[in-house]
């Protein structure tokens, strides 16, 4: 089997893969703190909860945004299960061309994710991806990185709120019936889930503006499917998209 892990500032998604088929996946903290040997207990506890044996696992591939916890679970890979992981930056051929001005300022995941949209649902396209961070990233027809945008997330939006006004409570993550609200908390909550709402409309139809007419977009991340039902624009919302990109990335490679 294969094992795509991502790792975000937030969470780290596990999945397992037999051929082309995912047989489960798992999303655990992201702790700066944790030893490689916890980590390893971790992932075994996962593995036998559902019946799988780790020995199974041939191959691993993984995209991360957190160097610290990329040598942690590299170290771990190493000692636990004698696996060498393919760790997704420079010199690792995804088959796409990146259009920026210093590709090695591009997120490990973000690659992925546009080479997963276009293996998937083609081009052009836009991922908006609800992470830690909201990213914005602009495929071409021809499966060109073209570049994108990146907003604070909506958890960190929140928590600046509540920690920067002191009189405001922190509120429950959910559409309120209107966008007028009749109290502190329904207030907060039209503010933050309907101008997160527009932000990611606006910035989804400059971009297409600026890719020459309508792109297929696709939501991803683990607030996805939180966001993704109240925006208009987005037409698909695949919450493991990454993986599916670690995958194919893999493939091209082996």
């Amino acid at each position: 089997m294969l094992m795509a892990i991502d790792v975000g500032n937030t969470n780290i998604v596990i999945g397992l893969y037999k051929g082309k088929e995912l047989q489960c996946h798992w999303r655990v903290a992201s702790d700066r703190q944790k030893t490689a040997d916890e980590y390893g207990l971790i992932l075994r506890q996962l593995a036998h909860y559902e019946g799988l044996g780790l020995e199974a696992i041939k191959a691993v591939v993984m995209a991360s945004v957190v160097p610290t916890l990329t040598q942690t679970l590299t170290m771990m890979l190493k000692e636990q299960f004698n696996c060498q992981p393919l760790v997704i930056g420079p010199g690792v051929r995804t088959g796409m061309p990146i259009r920026f001005d210093n590709p090695r300022e591009v997120g490990a995941d973000r690659i992925v994710n546009g080479v997963a949209v276009y293996e998937l649902y083609g081009g052009p396209a836009i991922v908006v991806d609800f992470g830690t961070a909201t990213t914005f990233d602009a495929i071409s027809a021809s499966g060109e990185y073209l570049g994108g945008a990146i907003a604070p997330g909506i958890g960190i939006a929140t928590d600046a709120l509540f920690a920067r006004a002191a009189k405001l409570p922190r509120v429950e993550l959910i559409r309120p019936p209107q966008v007028i609200g009749k109290n502190t908390v329904a207030c907060m909550q039209a503010g933050i889930m309907y101008g997160f709402i527009g932000q990611v409309e606006g910035i989804v139809k400059r971009m297409q503006a600026e890719m020459g007419g309508r792109a297929v977009v696709v939501a991803t991340g683990g607030l996805a499917g939180l966001i993704a039902p109240e925006v208009s624009c987005i037409d698909k919302v695949d919450p493991l998209l990454t993986l599916e990109g670690l995958r194919i990335v893999y493939e091209r490679n082996s």
